[in-house]
């Protein structure tokens, strides 16, 4: 049995949870001939005619942990209590993961994506139309995540932290909920905290950090007025930094030393959510293995599949199997 297929079997065996900010993705198909203006404005309509929804942001890495097999995906997060929570959490049974954990709040409004395409062409063309939070958590809401990491972070092998929020506030990884998952973590050495943060890598201690280079750069720059991936690892206290480089690869440091894992070559279609899909298969394999270069290597092959395709893809475990072979003819 391959490495690649070993850890394929063992996937079935893991328990993982996403924790962070989990958005509801609606992909809106419009009919550009139905866009005459309205008689009240004068400002010309968007008619919708068709639309998928999907759990996005932490909800993403859920769905590929759900297409590689992994045997149970639970999510952490805070929704409204609104339409748009509903279907994330239809969206989310349907595919396999458990939504108990959703924190309903009154206060906020269930994250949202909403993506205009033109049915003609196919392609994302309009600006999207977003439900975001711009204040901070609601102390209630906040209560109930720490509370429900206390209570639930010892069932899982695998933490993903998807601290996905690009503003000051509003996401659901607060200063609290983030120094709490530091301190899980190293209270509990033998599991696997992941955490991929696009604005505040450098605050987390004692997890595995997974940022692209251009996060990661800044996170250096933020925590020590340079670029020094060694020095952010330091820092941080990081069991494993990983950066990865898109097209390029990854970069692995650990215990002082740094690797490099390339990646398949593959015509990318679509990278939105590349880095969600690397970290659902590197942080398993990370779990299964020991070995950073082995979960750089199976993350890299799950992105190498989900970049193919047009929106935010999954991989399946066949599909990762072929391009392993793909892989291993290359080398």
């Amino acid at each position: 049995m391959s490495r690649t297929a070993e850890i394929l079997a063992k996937l079935r065996d893991l328990r993982v949870l996403v924790l962070g900010d989990i958005c509801l993705d609606r992909w809106c198909w419009y009919d550009p001939s139905l866009a005459e203006a309205s008689a009240e404005t004068g400002i010309p309509r968007t008619g919708v005619v068709r639309t998928i929804v999907t759990p996005g942001a932490g909800g993403t890495v859920a769905n590929n942990l759900a297409a590689l097999g992994v045997r149970r995906i639970d999510v952490l997060g805070v929704i409204g209590n609104d339409g748009f929570g509903s279907e994330l959490r239809r969206a989310m049974t349907e595919r396999g993961i458990v939504p108990d954990l959703l924190i309903e709040s009154p206060d906020v409004v269930t994250f949202t994506y909403t993506k205009l395409i033109n049915s003609l062409t196919d392609e994302e063309d309009l600006p999207r139309v977003d439900f975001v939070n711009t204040q901070p958590l609601p102390v209630e809401a906040e209560r109930q995540v720490l509370a429900a990491v206390e209570k639930h972070w010892a069932v899982f092998d695998v933490v993903i932290v998807a601290d996905q929020a690009e503003t000051g506030a509003g996401g659901m990884v607060t200063a609290a909920v983030r120094d709490l998952v530091s301190r899980k973590a190293a209270e509990s050495p033998e599991k696997v905290v992941w955490v991929d943060s696009r604005r505040r890598a450098e605050l987390y201690r004692h997890v595995v950090l997974k940022p692209n280079r251009r996060e990661a750069e800044d996170a250096c720059r933020r925590s020590m007025g340079v670029v020094d991936f060694h020095g952010l690892a330091t820092e941080t206290e990081a069991r494993l930094l990983i950066v990865t480089h898109g097209e390029r690869g990854a970069l692995v440091i650990q215990n002082g030393e740094e690797h490099w894992m390339p990646t398949r070559r593959v015509r990318a279609v679509d990278i939105c959510g590349a880095g969600d899909s690397f970290t659902a298969g590197a942080a398993c394999a990370y779990r299964i293995t020991g070995s950073g270069m082995e979960a750089a290597r199976f993350g890299n092959l799950v992105a190498s599949i989900t970049v193919t395709k047009k929106g935010t893809g999954s991989a399946s475990p066949e599909e990762v199997l072929a391009a392993d072979t793909d892989m291993a003819a290359e080398a």
